[in-house]
């Protein structure tokens, strides 16, 4: 008599798993993780970077409103769709090697869901996106606007760097320092951008 066990799958798998590289999740589930992670981070810098830039430039409260919230809009799109194309490439790739007797990571079954990335990616970067958003439209004084998004923005990293590497089972220190290294390097560089347009205007 055999008997069989059942486990959560999708992103359940995911949250109910033992941290480490040992431990296995479904495809499924990696993929929301995938997703959701990269849309996140997205999110967060390249908003945090336009409207970092948009205000190192002087500008109002409406301008840097309407330049974030045309980033938030045009980039949640873009990821949705662009995730939507690339994991639609993938599943089709699962699906031929499967039919052929040679699945992909073992994966026969369980293919990637292309619209299952796409809300994952979409929902993600716009959370992440209303963080710099958010903050940066708060009642701050004109010096204090800047510097304050930029501690939400590196608070933010350091928590999307440490859950992507509490389901992964990689060091904790390094997703969070490159996510805090690559975040703050696109908010100097567009910031410092803003600040010599604004000069130059």
């Amino acid at each position: 008599m055999t008997t069989t066990t059942t486990r959560p799958g999708g992103l359940g798998a995911l949250l109910h798993r033992t941290p480490g590289p040992a431990a296995a999740a479904s495809n499924a589930g990696l993929n929301w993780l995938r997703a959701g992670v990269l849309g996140a981070n997205d999110g967060i810098v390249s908003v945090a970077a336009t409207v970092v830039g948009v205000a190192g430039a002087a500008a109002s409260t409406s301008t840097i409103a309407l330049a974030g919230g045309a980033a938030l809009v045009a980039g949640a799109l873009s990821m949705a769709s662009g995730e939507y194309v690339s994991v639609s490439s993938q599943r089709d790739a699962e699906r031929v090697a499967a039919a052929s007797g040679r699945p992909i990571n073992d994966v026969d079954h369980d293919f990637t869901n292309p619209w299952h990335a796409a809300l994952a990616s979409m929902l993600a970067f716009t959370a992440g996106a209303l963080i710099p958003l958010l903050v940066v439209l708060a009642p701050w004084t004109t010096a204090a606007r800047v510097p304050a998004t930029f501690g939400a923005v590196l608070l933010a990293l350091v928590l999307t760097g440490w859950t992507s590497s509490r389901f992964t089972g990689a060091s904790h220190a390094r997703s969070v320092l490159r996510n805090v290294l690559g975040g703050s390097l696109a908010m100097a560089v567009t910031y410092g951008v803003g600040v010599l347009v604004g000069t130059a205007l």
